[in-house]
């Protein structure tokens, strides 16, 4: 069977307030689908969370969301991520969550907190507080 391949009117896609590509929510929810399938699928999503293209859309999301430490609140982060591009979905990477797909670029440092750990704040690495994040966030080094 062929594929029908992703190459929607960009002005279609711009247009959206949230495009996503069908084929991500057919195959999520094959759980019976034969392993052969699954690992030809895998194959053809070329997109990886080490895609220079990402990275550069999350250091930028990060950027603008951040606060004077370089901290964002990760939920800030996909709504940027959102408005700038609506056909952005983690589950393109083979991410079923925003914050899955951050740890896996390797690009941010991640921290959970408030309620069952729930809220989570990302930085980017090597960010430009000294050292002196835990400071700012009422925390001992440590």
């Amino acid at each position: 069977m062929a594929r029908p391949e992703r190459k929607p009117p960009r002005p279609f896609v711009t247009a959206c307030d949230k495009f996503l590509y069908l084929d991500v929510l057919r195959h999520d929810g094959e759980a019976d689908a034969a392993p052969a399938a699954r690992a030809a699928r895998a194959g053809v999503n070329k997109k990886t969370a080490r895609d220079p293209q990402l990275l550069a859309t999350l250091r930028a999301a990060i950027d603008a969301v951040s606060d004077e430490d370089g901290w964002a609140d990760l939920g800030a982060v996909g709504s940027h991520i959102a408005k700038q591009l609506p056909e952005f979905d983690p589950r393109n990477y083979g991410f079923a969550r925003l914050s899955e797909l951050v740890e896996a670029s390797g690009l941010a440092e991640m921290e959970r907190g408030g309620d069952n750990q729930r809220r989570a704040m990302v930085r980017l690495k090597g960010g430009g507080d000294g050292g002196m994040g835990w400071l700012a966030r009422g925390k001992r080094r440590g």
